[in-house]
């Protein structure tokens, strides 16, 4: 039996079949349904008290990161043993890279008798005094506080003596929304940077 040819401008086309009008529909509903584009965020310097120090060479080792925050997503908030993440909002750059890297901006503006660079980059030297942190929480409880609880140490860059160590634990509450989120981490990495700038203008130069 021959398939009925339907006419289109003059051309004769063979009718739509349930396969390859099921095909269509499938292609449409894909187009339909595809994810957004994620929005991309980053941390920001903000500028501190001056310290009056010796001029010394200090090295910002690569942060430690809890595995948990170790990830290219946006930890929300922990509450309830829930981590809230959501895939389309991410850092810009390693979590963990980027606090290096923002920590080193604001110790260089609080400390500018000295020179100050990340392990991470593209300087080398021998340091006066080495700056180790550990960040093991950096998001939101379920109040929407954010929390910053980070192990500190310094210690003299060649012997490797410690020369002071402690755990600092801040806190602040943003705005709603990931931006204010964002702005309110790169204030709590600030005002570490003021407690680790004053320890160092207190250790001065390490014997």
């Amino acid at each position: 039996m021959k398939q009925k040819q339907v006419r289109l401008g003059g051309a004769c086309r063979p009718p739509q079949t349930p396969r390859r009008l099921m095909a269509l529909g499938l292609c449409l509903f894909t187009i339909g349904c595809s994810s957004p584009d994620p929005t991309y965020y980053t941390l920001q310097p903000v500028p501190g008290t001056i310290r009056q120090s010796p001029a010394q060479i200090v090295e910002v080792r690569r942060p430690g990161l809890a595995g948990y925050l170790d990830r290219s997503d946006l930890v929300l908030k922990d509450a309830g043993y829930r981590l809230a993440v959501n895939s389309q909002l991410r850092w810009a750059e390693p979590l963990g890279d980027m606090i290096g890297r923002i920590l080193t901006q604001d110790l260089a503006q609080r400390l500018p008798a000295s020179s100050v660079f990340s392990e991470s980059g593209a300087i080398s030297a021998d340091p006066t005094l080495r700056v180790e942190v550990d960040v093991q929480r950096f998001d939101a409880a379920q109040s929407g506080a954010i929390t910053l609880v980070a192990g500190v140490a310094i210690e003299a860059g060649i012997t490797h003596r410690p020369l002071r160590a402690r755990t600092v634990t801040l806190s602040a509450t943003p705005a709603p929304g990931a931006a204010a989120q964002a702005a309110t981490m790169s204030s709590l990495l600030s005002e570490l940077s003021d407690r680790i700038a004053q320890d160092i203008a207190e250790i001065g130069q390490p014997s």
